[in-house]
């Protein structure tokens, strides 16, 4: 795998409250959550294809997303959301978890993981 985006990135406030090695299992798994939700038209999934631009975690374990799709016409627009709620409010220490749709910048194939790219033949 290559998260060579740097958008991909997990965001923490500074000075975290929260302990290291709980972060980083948090990192890790809600990454791993992620990699669970699929755009059913796409056989690759939307952390790889680059359409997470910023997760948040806060001293109280709230964690919020910002998301954007493939296009905005996109005809799972309304319920990707909260497909992505459910998956990372399963990792274990996450309080809740708030999704925002963004469409600025808008999505371009750049944002795709070599992963995503093999797996939708895009050299």
């Amino acid at each position: 795998m290559n998260d060579q985006s740097p958008s991909n990135a997990l965001q923490v406030s500074p000075g975290s409250a929260i302990p290291p090695e709980e972060l980083d299992r948090m990192t890790d798994d809600i990454i791993a959550a992620l990699k669970t939700v699929y755009d059913p038209e796409i056989p690759s999934d939307i952390y790889e294809l680059g359409l997470i631009y910023r997760v948040d975690i806060d001293d109280d374990r709230n964690v919020a997303i910002d998301m954007t799709l493939t296009a905005p016409g996109c005809p799972v627009a309304g319920e990707m959301p909260g497909w992505v709620e459910n998956a990372v409010s399963t990792v274990q220490g996450v309080q809740s978890v708030k999704v925002n749709m963004v469409f600025d910048p808008p999505w371009d194939q750049s944002r795709m993981s070599d992963e995503a790219r093999v797996a939708l033949d895009m050299w």
